[in-house]
This record gives structure tokens, sequence and C-alpha cells, in this order.
């Protein structure tokens, strides 16, 4: 009996392995469809992660056999699918991150983060080889820490969002001799259809992309020799993964066919159901029209009376929402918001929406009534327009910028008198007010040590890794805000400058920054650099780990200037006495030796002397150890410098009395 009940079970599992080889199924729409699991916003098609900083998964509910058995060395089954989907944003050139077809061990992907990693990883677990992951990504946001070739791409992923090719989104056209690439824009809101196909015997995947009224184009976008057998388990799960940032992003799957071991049934454009629509249609605005119509005469005459004092209205109305809009500004679209969306936003610039004010301008909470997206919006005075179109351009150029430890900069808008800064609000504020303000939020070690980390990662990004060299010159805590999750962002563009990898920035005519964070040869010259933004990172990374000011006057005089006393400290041979005594015991030596010996190489008097951004972060990673400091050499250099420095006194002075340099220039040579 129990032979042949073993023998049952195992002609049992023959019969379903032979079935799951055969498995083939197709989804028009998934309205009332069967087998279908979800989670995230969700919505009436497949996935609709329209939610900021969201998610949504959409996944076949039932196992897929994808090999014979569970070993290694077991050969994967071919498999094809087609879908079709679409993206939508609330801004024609910004994007809240894309969607992807994803083959996981897991019915959904338990613990993944949405925004850069799309739903479907998290920073612990991005490109280990236990994931046992394969996905096809339809990437609409360029990350430089996944090594993306552009914000709007289509890519192979093996265990990690690094792909292991990748391609811009379009299909190959043939042009009798030749053939060429048509490009197609992910966000454009357009359905469009992708084929994914992996032939088990040839270990080959290719990966094609067309707009849904096409023929699949002969040539695939993708083609990669790839064994999936290591990759896949025997039993997996098949769907779909989205997921948005901080800009309002739709994304759909209109239909879904997928086969195993054969070739996926096409889907029927005919069939799938049609986009959300977002517009009013124009029988509603007819009907609307005819019934003000039919009220007659006496309504009418009572209407001409209502234009009037709408008109008058009106007249007020732009007077109060008035902005100044030239011809050369109509190229940016998007990123210039209209003056009466930031005042409803902020409430008027009430009181009760102020975050804080700064040497530069106030700040403000806000909603935006369009989108509903939380922004922060600075408001910057000016008196003179020169300069302001290339000032504007610099905006605009660094609101492409993006990194998960910088904030973001939405846009601008430009009104009599004063220019509007628009960024994405961060919940737990600037750190200063955490270092300073013990009410608000007392910051453990850990916490001030994975802040440092990510400000360094920020500004490594921005000198070194982006498509231009940015030089953000007023890197202080102040400027550093904190997400939900305490991550530091480097914030504040306000005086950032640009220039190509290989040049340096063009000197300007006055010092623009805050006291106390300024190199010595950047108050002498003017000449902001790289390394002037290094000298104030060394700064910071005394006042996180000190937890106090570099310029207070009212500790003893020779105490005054935190570098000062940190050298004192480690001249009398105990540098960790400058700690933040708020710390207590609770702090890790070595990390703190660390950041306070690594703070005083940054804020080197001598430019040659400090490191870069990248040996920075190698430090802080622990990858190269920090080099023997010479105390002596420390101290004697420091001393030269800040007195052959001769506004030195006078700046100490005045920093004594104010916590900004004026900003009289801000938009002319200034910058």
């Amino acid at each position: 009996m129990f032979f042949l009940f073993f023998k049952l079970v195992i002609i049992l599992e023959v019969l379903i392995i032979a079935a799951a080889k055969d498995l083939d199924f197709v989804y028009n729409g998934f309205a009332s469809a069967a087998y279908i699991w979800q989670d995230g916003p969700g919505g009436g098609v497949a996935i609709d992660s329209s939610v900021k900083q969201e998610m949504s998964h959409t996944f076949y509910a039932k196992p897929v056999t994808f090999k014979n058995d569970s070993s290694s060395s077991s050969e994967a089954f071919s498999f094809s699918t087609t879908f079709v989907f679409a993206i939508r944003s609330q801004y024609k050139t910004l994007s809240g991150h894309g969607l992807a077809f994803v083959i996981s061990p897991t019915l959904g992907r338990p613990g993944a983060l949405p925004s850069q990693y799309l739903g479907l990883f998290n920073a612990d677990n991005n490109g280990n080889m236990s994931n046992h992951v394969f996905a096809v990504e339809l990437d609409t946001i360029q990350n430089t820490e996944f090594n993306d070739i552009n914000d709007n791409h289509v890519g192979i992923d093996i265990n990690g969002l690094i792909s292991v090719n990748s391609a811009p989104a379009g299909y190959y056209v043939n042009n009798g001799r030749s053939r060429y690439l048509k490009n197609l824009t992910l966000i454009s809101g357009h359905p469009m259809k992708v084929w994914v196909e992996y032939d088990g015997t040839r270990k080959q995947i290719n990966v094609t992309l067309a707009p849904i009224d096409g023929k699949k184009p002969q040539v695939p976008l993708l083609s990669l020799k790839f064994d999936l057998s290591p990759i896949l388990n025997q039993i997996m799960y098949v769907g779909f993964s989205a997921s948005t940032g901080s800009i309002t992003t739709f994304h759909y799957v209109l239909g879904w066919s997928f086969r195993m071991n054969g070739q996926a049934k096409e889907l029927d454009p005919s069939q799938l159901p049609n986009l959300p629509s977002t517009m009013v249609g124009a029988i509603d605005i007819h009907k609307k029209v005819s019934k003000l119509l039919t009220l007659g005469v006496p309504v009418m005459s009572v209407s001409s009376v209502m234009l009037v004092i709408s008109l008058v209205v009106f007249v007020i109305r732009r007077k109060k929402y008035a902005e100044l809009l030239e011809d050369w500004e109509l190229e940016y679209g998007p990123q210039r918001f209209k003056y009466e969306e930031l005042y409803k936003a902020t409430k008027g610039f009430g009181k009760k929406m102020l975050l804080g004010v700064g040497g530069f301008g106030e700040v403000y909470r806000g909603v935006l009534p369009s989108s509903k997206l939380d922004v922060a919006v600075k408001r910057v005075s000016h008196k003179s327009r020169q300069g302001m179109k290339e000032f504007v351009a610099e905006i605009v150029t660094l609101g492409r910028v993006r990194h998960r430890n910088l904030v973001q900069l939405l846009g601008y808008c430009r009104r009599h008198g004063e220019l509007l800064l628009v960024y994405t609000y961060m919940p737990n504020g600037s750190l200063d007010m955490c270092l300073y303000n013990q009410q608000k939020m007392t910051l453990n070690w850990s916490q001030r040590f994975k802040i440092i980390k990510g400000v360094a990662s920020g500004l490594l990004y921005l000198h070194e890794e982006w498509e231009q060299v940015v030089i953000h010159r007023d890197v202080k805590p102040s400027n550093v805000l904190l997400d939900q999750d305490l991550n530091g962002r480097l914030g504040d563009f306000g005086l950032a400058k640009l220039c190509d990898h290989g040049t340096d920035p063009h000197q300007t005519t006055h010092v623009a920054g805050t006291l106390g964070y300024l190199a010595p040869e950047h108050a002498r010259t003017g000449r902001a650099t790289r390394s002037t933004d290094v000298f104030a990172f060394g700064v910071f990374l005394l006042e996180v780990a000190c937890g106090r000011r570099p310029i207070e006057a009212q500790r003893p005089e020779e105490d005054i200037i935190l570098v000062d006393y940190v050298l004192s400290c480690w001249k009398r041979g105990n540098i960790l006495e400058a700690r933040d005594q708020n710390l207590g015991t609770d702090f890790s030596v070595g990390e703190m030796e660390l950041v306070l010996k690594l703070a005083l190489l940054c804020s080197h008097s001598q430019p040659t002397a400090r490191p870069t951004m990248r040996q920075v972060m190698q430090y802080l990673e622990g990858d190269i150890a920090l080099p023997e400091l010479s105390l002596v050499r420390f101290s004697l250099s420091h001393h030269s410098s800040f007195a052959q420095d001769e506004g030195f006194d006078q700046d100490v002075e005045m920093a004594l009395q104010c916590s900004y340099v004026p900003e009289s220039t801000l938009l002319s040579g200034g910058r």
C-alpha cells in the first residue's frame, strides 16, 4: 500500500509539472480577472501607483513552475509574455520612477522600497545573488547609483537594479538597406506594447518595445545571451511592480498574456480597457452652456451685472497674482510654477505655514492644489535683473539633479521684487534644529553618522557624478534636511555654481556663503571650488560631532572658533573631549575619532591638503584608512593661515553679530 501511495504521489507531481509547463493565460483588462493578486494603491487596471512615495504590485496569484526540480543545475523552461502599459505624469518632462515586469520567488516583493528601487529591492538586498529575481524595467528616472544610461530606458535586471543590458526606449525600423532606432517616450501617456521572451535551449533573452498600434518589430530592442537557470527557482511568481517618488505618476497595465514553453498570445487592442479620462467631456460642457441659455433674458441681465463684477474681481486678482514672465522662460514649461498656485499652496504665505527664516529669505510649507504634493517654498528678494536669465537657467538645470541625499528642486516662480524656489518638503525639518533644539528631537550617534555619510554621498554626486560639476557653496546643518526616515538630504541650491567637468567655475566678484564655513582662500579671492565645499563639509562634520556652532561668542576666547577648540583637545591628547556631551557614552569611539580627524583634514587651511569627496566617502565607509595627521603641522598651518588672512578678525567679529553674509548681489555677479 505504501508503495502504491508513493507511486500515486510521483504521478501526481509529474502531472502538475506537465500542466505548469503548458501554463497559458490572457487578460484583456483586470476588472473581473481571476487569479490576480494586488497590493498598493490599486485601481481598475493592473497597476495604478499614483500616490507619491508609493509602490504597487500585481501578480498572477498561482505559483508557476519554471524547472523540473529545485536543483541549481536543472534547466529553466522557455517562456514568453507580452503586455500593454502606459505611464502618465503630472508633468510632461518629469515623472515618478517606472514600471517593471518581474519574476519573483515570492508573491509581491516584501521589504522592497518605492522610488528608485521600483518596488523590487531595498538598499540592503539590491544586487544580492540570493534574491533570485529576474526583471525587465521600464525606467523613467536616471539614477547614477544604478548606472542608468538615461531617464527613458529599458533594462534587463538580474537580482538588482544595475541592469546587465539596457537601451534607450524605442524600436527598430527597417528602412530598406538599413535600420534605425525610433525613440519612444515612456511617460508620454500613450499605450505601448512589450514582448519579453526567453529561449531555454539557446539561453537567449529578447525584449521588444513598440507602439500599441504597430506590429512586433523584427529586431528586439534588447538581446542578451544569459542562462536564467541559476536565477530561477523551480517555483516562481510572475507579475508587475511600479513605484512613484515625489512626482505624482500613474502606471497602468491594460492587458497581459503569458505562456510557458511557447509564444504568448497576442493582445487585441480593441478588447483592452480605455485609460481613465482626465478631461471633462465636450458633451457635459455643451449641456451646461445650454442650460444657462435657457434661463431667459432676466437671468441674462443679472448675469451681465455679475460679469462686470467678475471683471473687476479679475483685474484685482490679476494684480494680486501678477508675476514676471519673459519670452526666454517659456521653454522651461513645468519647471515654472504659477504664483497663484504657490500663493494658495502656502495659504497666502501665512505665518502658520512659515518654516523658518534664513539670511536669503523665508521658507514656507505648502501643498500644491493640483497634485497635493507637499513642498517647501523659499522666497528670495531681488531688485536687479542683471544675470537673471543665467540664474534661472541654472536653477532649471539643477532641477534635473536627482539623488537620494539631495532635496529635489522642483522649479521656480518670478514675481516683481522676489524669486520663489520650490523644493520637496522634508517632514523632519533641518539638521540644525535637531542639533540645537533638544526639545524637537535628539539624534543619537548612529543617526548622526548615517546623516554624515548621506551628505557626503550627495556632495560626491554633485562634484563628480552628475553631468556637470555643481559647487554648492553653502554646506551647513541648516541646509541639510531630514526626510521621514531621518536620512540627511542636502538642499538649498540658491548659491550653487555650475561648470563642466575638467574646468573650474568662473571667479565671482563677491563672497557668498555663511561665515564660519568659508574657506580662507574663498574669503580672500571670492573663488568657489570643490575644495571650498570640502572645507565647509569639514566644519559641518565638527558641528554634527561636537553639537556646537563653528563660532560662538559666549565661550572663552581660546574656544570661540570650533576648529581651534578641537585642535586644542587633540593637542591635549584627548580629541574625544570635543564630542557633543549630550551623546553621553552612547557612541562609537572609532567612528567619532574618525569624524573629528577627518573634519580637521577637510577644514585644513591649505586647499591642496584637503581630500576630495570621493576620498571622504572611502574614509567614512572604511574602504581606506585615514592618513596619519601631524598635529604640529596642523596647528602651525591653521594659525599661519588665519594670521595671514587680513580680514579674518573683522569676519569673526561680524560672525558674532549675525549668521550670514549679506547677500546684496545674489542674482548678479555674486553667483
